[in-house]
């Protein structure tokens, strides 16, 4: 074989062009900037995924306490004859004596109990951090009012809530009918 005395300059330049090695290099930076915005869309939406999430479970718990209100604000009402409160260092407990039977509400260990009868409590709602069910004497009925506060889901929720989730719930039982 024979070699042409331009072969071995050509090759030799196109080696050493510093356009060829600029577009590569240029190539490389680009590759890592696409990397460094895909990793920052991918946090931002894992972020944004985790808060969407959190505010599910704030919005599941807020619904779970109104509707456990509104079913203890029902039950003080129908109650007739009249409330026991009971404290204890577990907890605390509601009697209502109703025309049907007797009703009860207990608060232990993070959870708020219902039992209707002698039978078995049933857990109404988890994580809550304080109940507490007082009296609370008006001019011409004595009203029953019930303050309730939820635990936040995680730490960092508590970092991130601007809302403490409290509920105050009020109820006047039925007056006893007069003979």
């Amino acid at each position: 074989m024979k070699l042409s005395p331009n072969s071995g300059s050509q090759r030799h330049a196109r080696t050493s062009d510093p356009q060829t090695s600029y577009l590569l290099t240029e190539a490389l930076v680009y590759i890592g900037l696409v990397f460094v915005l895909l990793g920052t869309g991918y946090l931002a939406m894992y972020h944004c995924i985790d808060n969407s999430l959190l505010l599910r479970h704030n919005a599941d718990d807020i619904a779970s306490a109104l509707q456990t209100g509104e079913r203890w604000r029902d039950d003080v009402r129908a109650a007739r004859t009249v409330i026991i409160l009971e404290a204890s260092g577990a907890g605390q407990t509601l009697l209502l004596q109703e025309t049907g039977g007797e009703v009860a509400y207990r608060f232990s260990n993070h959870f708020m109990s219902r039992r209707i009868g002698q039978g078995p409590w049933v857990p109404l709602l988890a994580n809550v951090k304080s109940s507490l069910m007082q009296s609370d004497p008006r001019q011409n009925v004595t009203a029953w009012r019930w303050e309730l506060e939820l635990q936040p889901r995680s730490k960092a929720a508590v970092k991130a809530s601007r809302v403490r989730p409290l509920f105050t719930f009020l109820a006047v039982p039925q007056p006893r009918p007069t003979r």
